[in-house]
């Protein structure tokens, strides 16, 4: 079966220093939970996934992370163009994926479905890249915890409505958990295991 156009272009244009300038921001967008990054690598991923979505799994996807992508993604042209890109795997396994992506309105029921690692080796858990509609604009959100100097403030719109359920309970697998990336546009935050949410006041 041949690839079709749009999974073989849209990439990085310079693969290696491109990967190396998202992967630095991921690193402070962890360290530094709820602070928004823009991407400047230009991408264009194939329909639904958004640009951020798209640098970022093609930051750290390789041959060695299986993939589990949601149903509309797993639909559309983005496996051949991940596949193409970085020579990842997809798996139908949500516990053997190391990097799981969804488009925006996709609702987790929980975030233990997939891999949270196990006491020994809480690295061994899946981490989640989520469109949503926007990182500005929604309801707010209270954010403390590592690397959080006192209280920092979020307010992503699109969230499901059993968000805050959902992460309560993946952070009380600590030091298991799945991370978390919230991706709009070419906009992007990071929410790790350790980051205490807290809804605010209407």
């Amino acid at each position: 079966m041949s690839l079709s156009n749009e999974a073989l272009t849209g990439g990085f244009a310079e693969p290696v220093y491109n990967a190396q300038s998202v992967f630095k921001m991921l690193m402070d967008a962890m360290a530094r939970p709820g602070t928004i990054q823009t991407v400047a690598p230009e991408v264009v991923p194939p329909a639904p996934l958004g640009l951020a979505a798209g640098a970022i799994a093609l930051t750290l996807c390789d041959h060695d992370t299986p993939v589990w992508l949601s149903a509309t993604l797993g639909k559309s042209a983005v496996p051949a163009w991940l596949g193409f890109h970085t020579g990842a795997t997809m798996t139908d396994d949500r516990l053997e994926a190391r990097f799981a992506l969804a488009e925006a309105v996709t609702t987790l029921s929980s975030l233990g479905q997939f891999s949270v690692g196990t006491q020994e080796y809480p690295d061994r858990s899946t981490t989640l890249i989520q469109e949503i509609e926007s990182l500005e604009g929604g309801a707010e959100f209270a954010l403390s915890g590592p690397g959080i100097r006192d209280i920092s403030m979020i307010a992503p719109k699109g969230l499901p409505e059993n968000f805050l359920r959902v992460w309560n309970e993946n952070r009380a697998q600590f030091p298991r958990g799945a991370d978390l990336v919230l991706t709009a546009g070419r906009h992007f935050l990071c929410l790790p295991r350790t980051t205490k949410i807290t809804a605010t006041e209407m």
